[in-house]
C-alpha cells in the first residue's frame, strides 16, 4: 500500500503543469496602488478618533472622560453600520432632482468597497464634532437620536450636494476638496444648535460673569492634537483618491504648511492678546489650520496654504471668544469655532487663493460668491433638520441629564464606573464609605451576597 502511495506521488509531481499567476499589468498595478493608498487613508482617518477622544477628555473634566469615550466609540460604530444601510445610497446613489440619492442602499451595486470604507470613515468624523462640545451634560441615549439622524440622513444629503456629481452646488461650480464644508461645516451647526438648546454646564456663567472650566489633562489633549495632524495627512492625502505623483505631494505640503502657520499664528496672537501663549488655545489653532486646509488642500499653492493657515489660528482664538463670552455658547473644546469658524474661512479661501478661479489669481469674485451659497445652504439646511429634530426630542424627553447628575459626573451616572480610579484612601485597611461603587464594585458585592445565603 506505501508503494503503491509513493509511485503516485511521484507521478503526480512529474505530470501536473504548475498554474502560474497572469503577469500584472501597468492598469492592475495602478489600481492595486491607488488602493493601498485610500486604504492607508482611511485607516488614518480612523485613527483620528482617537485624536478626538484624547483631545475631548483632556479638555474636560475627568468625572466625565469614561462617558467621552463611549460617545466617540458608539459615534463611529453606529455611523459605519447606518451609511452601509442606507447613508451611502442617499449621499453617492443616482441624483433625485440634485438634492438625494435613491440607490445603492446597503451597497447593491456599488463595486467600489474601498471608496464606502473611506468615506465612513469621514460620516463618522463629521457626527463626532459633537460629541465635545456636548460633553459634560448630555444623556448618552439622546446624544445616539442625534447621530443616527445625522449619519443616516442629514450629512448624507449635504455630501450629495456637493461630492456626488449631479449636486446642485456641484453644478454651480461649489469647490470643497476634503470637507470643509460638507464634514466640517455640517458637524460644527449641528453642534451649535445642540449647545444651544442644551444649554451651558453648571457654574460655566454666573450672571455676565463667564468661569472657566478648566480640563483635567492638558498632556492627554496635546496627545489627541498630533494624533488628528497625523490623521489628516490621510483625510486630505487619501482625498485624492490615487496615488497621483502630481497631486498627493502637494496637498500632504498644504496641509502640513497651513497647520504649522496655524500654530504659530494663533501662539503669538494670545500673547500679544493676553500677554500669555495660551496652551490649549494654541493647540486648537492647530486643528483651526488643519480645518482651514481642507477645502482647498489641492488648489491652493504652498505659499497660500501659509496664509491660510496664519488666518485661521488668529481667527480660531477670537471665534472662541466670541462663542463663549459674547453667544455663551458653552463649548468644553472649541468644536464649533474650530470646524465651524475655520471651516467656513477655508471654504472661502479657495475663492482667493484657488490657482484656478482664486481672485488673487486674477479670476473675479464669482467662485468667492459660489462658495457662499453653499457655505449658506449648508448652515440652513443643518441649522434646520438637526435644530428642529433636537428640539422635539428635548419636548419629548429632556436631552440634559439632571442638575445631581452632572455634578457627579456623567461617568457614573451613564455608566455606573469611571475612568480612574480615585480613591481618598488608598492604604492598606483603610476604605471610603462614602464613595458611590462603581459597576464592577456592585457586582462583586452581589456576587458576596448570593454566596452569603447560599451558604448553610
Amino acid at each position: 500500500m506505501f508503494k503503491k502511495t509513493f509511485i503516485s506521488a511521484i507521478l503526480l509531481f512529474l505530470f501536473v503543469t504548475p498554474a502560474y499567476a497572469a503577469a500584472p499589468t501597468a492598469e492592475s498595478l495602478e489600481l492595486s496602488i491607488n488602493l493601498v493608498w485610500v486604504m492607508l487613508g482611511a485607516f488614518l482617518v480612523f485613527f483620528m478618533h482617537a485624536g478626538f477622544a484624547m483631545v475631548e477628555s483632556g479638555f474636560t473634566r475627568s468625572k466625565n472622560t469614561l462617558n467621552i469615550l463611549m460617545k466617540n466609540f458608539l459615534t463611529i460604530c453606529i455611523a459605519s453600520i447606518l451609511f452601509f444601510t442606507a447613508g451611502y445610497g442617499i449621499m453617492f446613489g443616482s441624483s433625485a432632482g440634485s438634492f438625494i440619492g435613491t440607490d445603492g442602499f446597503l451597497l447593491r451595486g456599488v463595486d467600489d468597497i474601498g471608496f464606502f470604507v473611506f468615506q465612513a470613515m469621514f460620516v463618522a468624523t463629521c457626527a463626532t464634532i459633537m460629541s465635545g462640545a456636548v460633553a459634560e451634560r448630555i444623556k448618552l441615549g439622546s446624544y445616539t437620536l442625534i447621530v443616527i439622524v445625522m449619519t443616516l440622513f442629514i450629512y448624507p444629503v449635504t455630501g450629495h450636494w456637493i461630492w456626488q456629481g449631479d449636486g446642485w452646488l456641484t453644478a454651480l461650480g461649489f469647490s470643497d476638496f476634503a470637507g470643509s464644508t460638507v464634514v466640517h461645516l455640517t458637524g460644527a451647526i449641528a453642534a451649535f444648535m445642540v449647545v444651544f438648546i442644551l444649554g451651558p454646564r453648571i457654574g460655566k456663567y454666573n450672571g455676565k460673569k463667564v468661569n472657566v472650566i478648566p480640563g483635567h489633562n492638558l498632556p492627554l489633549g496635546a496627545l489627541g492634537v498630533f494624533i488628528l495632524w497625523l490623521g489628516w495627512f490621510g483625510f486630505n492625502g487619501g482625498s485624492t483618491l490615487a496615488a497621483d505623483p502630481s497631486l498627493v505631494p502637494n496637498v500632504i505640503g498644504t496641509t502640513l504648511l497651513s497647520t504649522s502657520a496655524a500654530l504659530v499664528s494663533s501662539a503669538f496672537y494670545t500673547k500679544v492678546r493676553f500677554k500669555k501663549v495660551d496652551a490649549s488655545l494654541s493647540m486648537n489653532g492647530v486643528l483651526g489650520g488643519l480645518v482651514g486646509i481642507t477645502a482647498g488642500a489641492a488648489e491652493i499653492s504652498l505659499g497660500g496654504s501659509i496664509i491660510v493657515g496664519l488666518v485661521s489660528g488668529i481667527l480660531l482664538v477670537e471665534a472662541i471668544r466670541f462663542i463663549d463670552t459674547r453667544l455663551r455658547l458653552d463649548d468644553p473644546v472649541g468644536a464649533i469655532a474650530v470646524h465651524g469658524a475655520c471651516g467656513i474661512w477655508g471654504t472661502l479661501a479657495i475663492g482667493f487663493f484657488s490657482i484656478d478661479t482664486g481672485l488673487f489669481y486674477g479670476n473675479g469674485l464669482s467662485q468667492l460668491g459660489i462658495q457662499t451659497i453653499g457655505i449658506l445652504a449648508v448652515i440652513i439646511w443643518v441649522s434646520a433638520t438637526v435644530g428642529g429634530f433636537t428640539y422635539l426630542l428635548n419636548k419629548i424627553s429632556p436631552i440634559r441629564v439632571s442638575a445631581d447628575e452632572e455634578k457627579s459626573g456623567l461617568d457614573f451616572s451613564e455608566h455606573g464606573s469611571s475612568a480612574y480610579n480615585f480613591k481618598d484612601s488608598y492604604l492598606e485597611g483603610t476604605t471610603n464609605t462614602k464613595a458611590p461603587l462603581a459597576l464592577a464594585d456592585r457586582l462583586n458585592h452581589s456576587g458576596a451576597a448570593v454566596e452569603g445565603s447560599a451558604k448553610p
